[in-house]
């Protein structure tokens, strides 16, 4: 299950993609169970010479109770890439929504005592847009996903406030520099020095943070 990259933008990159949890699948489980059993049944008062019969009409009635299930949950792909959350849903009509990552105001996740046993719990994201509050029902592992929205609206933040391009920037810069350093150009606090200014220029940086880990540097 790939995302199609034809459907994404010039510089969007998918960070996580995936289907509703398998709890959507356990009813289609527990019908097959009990189908073979009653079909097992069947066999054992019909005879044996049943058995291709009696397992086609098991197939059957199992397929007819649970084909949608099944197909709808093969179906469903939850998405979330750099720059929004999509969701898709249908094999032949499909429809779907997009929450850009910029217009979403707060992330909830909701584990009820057996969604927590089992990985699994509904994301309800809150948007400034016309969508709404939107539910994102089945995710794997919730308070993860919670998590990977978060640090995506972050990055997506920055990259408006023109932080990437300058992230980038000082990313090559520290690279200049501790290839410097190597050949003996910089010593280690002339180092330091530069990485605590390229650093502390960023947006949303806490400096004070910058000097603890420049210091441990130093002392390590």
């Amino acid at each position: 299950m790939r995302y199609p990259t034809r459907l994404l933008t010039e510089d969007e990159e998918v960070l996580d993609q995936f289907r509703p949890h398998w709890k959507a699948v356990l009813p289609a489980l527990l019908w097959a169970m009990l189908l073979a059993a009653l079909g097992g049944l069947a066999v054992a008062v019909a005879g044996t010479e049943w058995t291709a019969a009696v397992a086609a009409i098991v197939v059957a009635v199992w397929a007819l109770m649970t084909a949608r299930t099944l197909v709808r949950w093969w179906f469903t792909h939850y998405v979330l890439t750099t720059e929004r959350i999509i969701v898709r849903h249908g094999m032949i009509a499909r429809s779907g929504r997009e929450i850009p990552l910029e217009n979403i105001n707060n992330v909830v996740f909701e584990q009820r005592v057996m969604e927590r046993l089992l990985g699994y719990g509904d994301v309800l994201v809150e948007s400034a847009s016309s969508q709404g509050r939107n539910r994102l029902a089945d995710i794997p592992d919730p308070q993860g996903f919670q998590s990977e929205i978060y640090r995506a609206r972050e990055l997506r933040a920055l990259h408006f406030s023109g932080g990437g391009a300058r992230a980038r920037d000082v990313v090559e810069q520290l690279e200049s520099l501790a290839a410097l350093r190597e050949r003996g150009h910089l010593t280690d606090h002339e180092f330091a020095t530069q990485k605590r200014r390229l650093l502390g220029a960023l947006p949303g940086v806490d400096a004070a943070e910058v000097d603890e880990l420049v210091r441990d540097e130093l002392e390590g």
